[in-house]
């Protein structure tokens, strides 16, 4: 046993002696060398030749010690770089200097100058080949094999910046991938031409349809910090009809002190959480809000949709001392209860399932939990579902609200959080329309007790439940076709992280009832459906049809993000709006009795027109295009859309 647990330790201290054994030699053969050459081939004069011994022997003592000083016997031949190779130029230089040393030290003369020129350099170089060399053939047989083999994907890297340079050395020395790497391509024509870890910059973005076609290129790595959601975009424009898969190293791994920054296994597949210009957003770097969550006990309903979820994971990140999951989803809420136990297991998390609906439940969990903070994010949110079921919108977003809100109040809470959508501005729909009526409810009570009472308002979250993004996933995986609405319709879309980032830095920035996120520019959603086509390595029109199927009941062309008569007093980080809105109508807010009534008796045509009466600002989108032209553009496959 003791034998087996030293022979890993045997090999190794075999292996150093016999590298430093194979720089004894080398050191002898340099010398010799370079004597030869001094003196063209002739005899050494008689004091050379006696002294040679001794010469030899101090050369080859200075030059094993100072390698074992710096280390050069502990040598990683696959895995060594620039420092090493500085490292056998250092201990080259002063290994000479402790020979000359040596020789001052026993007064004598030595070899002349240029023997110990010559011999520094050949030694030096012949190390170095010694230890570099295995690594250079053995990355030239792995990609030799690599491109022989079946089944290898041609790729070009996008960045021939340190982030390229480093994927690519990660993927050269791994055998853990099928990637063949034949160039870069980069924005700086300054590059063009050279020489990145042996392979060249082939040009620019620009040029890689042509690159692509005369290489027969399969994929694009991109490996580029941060690049610009309007840049990803137009590779994908470019590369449209090249069926060509797409890579990413997250930005998360291109901090370039972390070794295993760009590994090939962290390449991931190209998102449409790329196409946007949003940036990372937490409001854990406040000490002041992470010290206060220690102690609170926070209450989230909606807990098991997409931004409940969310907002409990930050919240849990920041160290929250209790968690209160609440959502009627029983499945959800009890996978994600099992998933935060694991990740978390010395927090306080609690998974309670009810409706926000039932006051008395609500009131029994307000009565045993006592929140000091409350996150809303329960509501019904499917518009064209809930075109046909106004009263289920209205009982929950309205309603549940107020339910909600008045437990809040009735016990104290220190802050209650609404989140709310762009669909409830100028809403056209039921649930736009209830979500605005929710607004009204929260904004009512803000000032009237110590609650902070506050509305966040958001547009669509990209990849979350409901969101366009697993259809259109989900529809290409089938072959198509992929259904949009309307050619000219346009949303804003945010991550799910940013968008929960923002709303906890609203909510525990107290700024104010009425927060609006800064959204961006609104993407055409046609637009998104043919980037995650192409993202797809397959052709838009061609291999995976578009089909335009007209809005839905109850969507709008465009989504807004402020009401008449709202207006922007401040912004905070450039992220959120301060908003200042006229106060909600004391009728309006008398008249939801009324509204009860109406979906108590499940009249549908009694509450959508209560709610299309009571928002003022309501306007029914019409398409204004002439009949016959969404067919028209259907039946072209989407050429020739307005950009």
């Amino acid at each position: 046993m003791a034998k087996n647990l030293r022979s890993p330790h045997i090999s190794s201290r075999a292996r150093s002696l016999a590298l430093l054994g194979v720089d004894a030699a080398i050191t002898s053969a340099s010398l010799l060398v370079a004597l030869n050459l001094r003196f063209e081939g002739g005899p050494l004069p008689p004091a050379d030749r006696q002294a040679l011994p001794l010469v030899l022997g101090l050369l080859v003592a200075s030059r094993v010690v100072v390698n074992l000083f710096f280390r050069l016997e502990r040598w990683s031949f696959r895995f060594s770089g620039l420092p090493d190779g500085a490292r056998v130029g250092m201990a080259g230089v002063f290994g000479t200097g402790l020979f000359t040393l040596a020789l001052f030290l026993l007064r004598h003369a030595g070899p002349p100058r240029s023997v110990l020129v010559l011999e520094l350099l050949m030694s030096t170089a012949l190390m170095a080949a010694v230890r570099f060399g295995p690594r250079w053939l053995w990355l030239f047989r792995a990609d030799l094999l690599r491109s022989r083999r079946s089944g290898t994907v041609r790729a070009v890297i996008v960045g021939a910046g340190a982030a390229g340079e480093m994927l690519l050395r990660d993927l050269s020395r791994s055998s853990d991938h099928d990637y063949q790497v034949l160039g870069f391509v980069d924005d700086d024509n300054a590059r063009w031409g050279d020489i990145v870890g042996g392979k060249t910059v082939l040009g620019g973005i620009s040029d890689l349809p042509s690159l692509t076609t005369t290489l027969e290129v399969q994929a694009i790595l991109i490996a580029v910090p941060r690049m610009p959601a309007a840049r990803v975009r137009e590779i994908l424009g470019l590369c449209a009809d090249l069926k060509l898969r797409f890579k990413i190293v997250p930005v998360s791994h291109l901090d370039l002190g972390d070794r295993a920054a760009a590994a090939a296994s962290l390449l991931q597949d190209l998102s449409p959480q790329d196409l946007l210009d949003r940036e990372e957003v937490s409001f854990a770097h406040d000490e002041a809000v992470v010290r206060s969550l220690a102690e609170r006990q926070v209450m989230v309903l909606g807990a098991a949709g997409s931004i409940g979820r969310e907002v409990c994971r930050q919240l849990l990140d920041v160290g929250c001392r209790r968690l209160v999951m609440v959502d009627i989803d029983e499945n959800g809420l009890y996978m994600l209860k099992r998933r935060f136990e694991r990740l978390h297991p010395d927090d306080a998390v609690v998974a309670e399932i009810a409706d926000v609906r039932d006051e008395r439940r609500v009131g029994s969990l307000f009565d045993r939990f006592r929140p000091r903070d409350v996150f809303h994010a329960a509501a019904r949110k499917h518009v064209p579902l809930m075109e046909s079921a106004p009263c289920e919108a209205v009982k929950t977003n309205v309603f549940g609200t107020r339910i909600l809100a008045q437990a809040a109040l009735e016990h104290a809470a220190e802050r209650f959080v609404y989140m709310s959508t762009d669909k409830a501005v100028r809403p056209s729909s039921v649930m736009g329309g209830s979500k605005r009526i929710g607004e009204l409810v929260v904004r009512s009570l803000a000032g009237t007790s110590a609650t902070r009472f506050s509305v966040v308002r958001f547009g669509n979250v990209l990849d979350s439940a409901g969101s366009v993004v697993p259809i259109f996933r989900e529809q290409i995986a089938a072959g198509g076709p992929v259904t949009v609405t309307h050619p000219d319709a346009r949303r804003f879309f945010m991550t799910i992280s940013e968008a929960v980032g923002l709303v906890l830095k609203a909510a525990y920035g107290d700024y104010g009832e009425l927060c609006v996120l800064e959204m961006g520019e609104p993407i055409r959603i046609v637009d998104l459906a043919r980037h995650m086509i192409t993202m797809s390595g397959l052709v838009p029109g061609i291999d995976v049809k578009i089909e335009f199927c007209g809005l839905r009941p109850g969507e709008k062309l465009e989504e807004e993000i402020l009401a008449d008569g709202e207006t922007v007093i401040r912004r905070v980080d450039r992220k959120v709006r301060i908003v200042e809105s006229s106060p909600p109508d004391a009728a309006l807010l008398a008249g939801l009795d009324g509204l009860a009534a109406a979906c108590e008796r499940e009249d549908s045509e009694a509450v959508t027109r209560w709610l299309r009466e009571a928002v003022n600002d309501s306007r029914p989108w019409r398409d204004p295009r002439p009949p016959g032209l969404l067919l028209a553009l259907e039946e072209s496959d989407g050429a020739g859309l307005p950009s």
